[in-house]
Formats: C-alpha cells, structure tokens, sequence
C-alpha cells in the first residue's frame, strides 16, 4: 500500500510540475507572438498582395511597416502624458504608397539615397547610366527604386525584442545599377522605445550603394502643425553647400556662422527664413551634414516643448541629410486630418554623401564582391519635463 502510494504521489507531482513548465512555454511563446501581428493591407497593381506587421513593445509603442517599399507606416511615441501618437507622416489609403509615393514618406531608400549628378558615375573606367528622375539628376535610386519593390518580410522568432527581417535582390542592370545586389534590413522594437534599423548588402559585381530611411517626423502628433517650432541639434560642425540642382559643390562649409549651426539646440524655424544662399537653393534645409565622430554614437536631438517628445538619433554613417519638408505641397490628406503641407514633416536621413561615386574627396560608396556592406541607425524616442 505504502508503495502504491508513493508512486501515485510521485507521478501526480511529475505531473504537476511538467504541466506548470508546458504551461509556461504556452505563455512565453504566446507572449512573443503578441509582440508582432500581421494584418492585410492591400493588393499593387501589379498584383502582390501587400502584408501590415505591427510591432509592439511592452511599453505599448508600435511600429507598422508593409512589405511595399519597407515603408513604415505608423509610429508611436509617448508625450509627457504618457500618450502614445503616431508622430509619422504618411498616406491615409494604401494607393498613395503604391503610386510611386512621391514624397518617400516612411520608405527604405536605395540603391542610392539621395542625388547622383547627372544621373550617371564611372566604376572601374565604365560609366553607367541611370534613371534620371530628379531634373537632371538621380534620386533615391530611380522612379523604380527600392521604395516601390515588394520586401520579403520574416519574423525574427529568436530575437530578443520585436524584430522584422526584411530582404530584396535587385538584379543586375536595375534603375542602371550593374551587380545583383542582395539587401536585407532588420527593424527592431526596442522596450527603451528606440526603432534600430540595421542594413546590410552584397553584390556580385562592383557597384555602388547608399541606404537610407525616409520617415517623415513631426513630433506633434498632429499633421497639420509645422515642424519649424521643433528644437533641433546636429553634432556635425560642416555641412555640404550645394548648386541649384541640390548636388554637393564638393566645398566642405564650416557651420558656424550660417544658418546651418545646430551645434547648440534652436528650433528649426530660427534662421530658416533667412537671406542665404544656400536656404533659397533648397527651399528650406535639405542638405547634408558631416558628422562629428565615428562609429554609432548620437548624431541628433529633437525636442517638441508642447509634447515634451525628444528624439534621439544614432548612426555609424558619416553623413545626415536634414530636409524640413520643403516639397510638401499639400495635395495629400494626412492620417490626422487637414493635408499635408509646407514643412509639416521633417527627415533625417542618415548616409554617405549625395553625389559620392563622382565626388572622390567625399567617403566611397562602392561595393565589391565579396565585401559587405553594413551599417546601423537609431531612432530613440523619450521624454524631456
């Protein structure tokens, strides 16, 4: 009887405590299918049916990010309140994203950010030729560039936090470019509310790459408002001047001075309006940044007084384009009413510099075979009272 009896204690109690481990990996793998959902988001007309993943840490920040372009479509960001708002520009129906998204808003950028003069550059004594969609220029990789192709998108299930791995191969001769080029991109959701992007390209051929983000920001949370009242610091002491096509002269300006020194913290909207040169070539800023330092480190500092939002930028790249929006014409509602006008979003586009692959002064842009090209940016959202 003894026996009996301990045998049945001894399994009853196996049998508790292996339910108790089963039950709590029910829980854990619940949990982390709880921090990435995916939801329909619309069909191109080219016919490919375009997925929504939802990032979510356990702050309650989200990130949304479709499979056309990798654009990210929504952000939010927590104000003094503790209110979570989106604080991205982007279209209120997805064909604004699938008819060639004229302003960028929230795309991967490539092959190339920014201008290339002339919409051609020599590699290794051959001159390629590429789309010329920009007045006489190049920009952001052709009409036909990373932002419109469809991204495989896979959920990274052993990552730590939220993390979508998203990948394309560009074929050799698109948009001009010669190599097949194979880009992936990781985007993590951060529980310290910071969106880690992290790229990464090989190619068969020698070819040139420069890969950005271009999310709109206006910390606001509301569309409609500038973002000339946003407090802005750049830890860049020269930026790059540049002729009325918005190509680099290859002159290297010393900040201080000019309307360009975001070395001290000032709202965006100090010294736009002012009688420079420079200002009326870009309608506003839209110019690159050298960039103090190397390495990830923090690069920028934005700051909303109203909301109490800050954001913080880090980056490895040697170079930031800030551009206050200057093209935003209001043709386009916005996801918060009203439409999207003048200056009511601004970038910061962290790359080489435009113009690389003709300038050889400027950081190279080439990639070889066998070579990897990687980098990493940052984008933390906080908290300033």
């Amino acid at each position: 009887m003894k026996k009996t009896t301990y045998n049945g204690i001894f399994i009853l109690l196996f049998l508790i405590i292996f339910g108790c481990k089963k039950e709590n990996n029910k829980q854990d793998i619940s949990g982390k299918m709880e921090n990435i959902s995916t939801s329909d988001y619309g069909v191109t007309p080219k016919g490919d049916s375009i997925k929504k993943y939802t990032l979510t840490n356990k702050n309650g920040m989200k990130v949304e990010v479709i499979n056309f372009g990798g654009i990210i479509t929504s952000l939010t960001a927590p104000d003094r309140n503790g209110k979570y708002e989106d604080v991205v520009l982007g279209f209120t129906k997805p064909e604004g994203y699938f008819d060639g998204n004229p302003y960028y808003f929230g795309a991967l950028i490539g092959r190339y950010g920014n201008r290339i003069a002339n919409a051609r550059f020599a590699l290794e004594g051959k001159t390629y030729e590429i789309d010329k969609n920009d007045g006489p220029n190049s920009l952001h990789g052709g009409k036909e560039g990373f932002h419109t192709r469809f991204w495989n998108i896979e959920v990274v299930k052993d990552a730590k936090f939220p993390t979508l791995k998203l990948s394309y191969t560009s074929a050799d001769g698109e948009e001009g470019y010669p190599g097949k080029l194979t880009t992936t991109v990781f985007y993590t959701l951060t529980d310290d509310n910071a969106l880690e992007i992290s790229y990464e390209a090989e190619t068969n051929k020698p070819t040139v790459v420069n890969l950005t983000q271009h999310s709109y920001f206006n910390l606001s949370g509301n569309f409609t408002k500038t973002i000339t009242d946003h407090e802005m610091q750049i830890n860049a002491d020269h930026f790059l001047p540049v002729n009325e096509t918005l190509i680099p002269t290859g002159e290297q300006k010393a900040v201080k001075g000019t309307p360009f020194d975001f070395t001290v913290s000032k709202p965006i909207g100090k010294d736009i309006g002012a009688d420079d040169d420079q200002l009326k070539k870009g309608k506003g800023y839209d110019h690159n940044w050298i960039l103090n330092g190397k390495g990830l480190r923090s690069i920028a500092k934005v700051y909303h007084q109203e909301t109490g939002r800050l954001m913080e930028v880090f980056t490895d790249e040697p170079g930031v384009q800030f551009y206050s929006g200057n093209f935003l014409d209001g043709k386009f509602d916005t996801k918060t009413g009203g439409k999207n006008e003048f200056r009511t979003g601004f970038c910061l586009e962290t790359q080489h510099f435009p113009d690389s692959p003709n300038q050889p002064s400027f950081p190279s842009t080439e990639l070889k075979p066998g070579q990897k090209y990687q980098s990493k940016t940052i984008y933390k959202f906080s908290v300033k009272k």
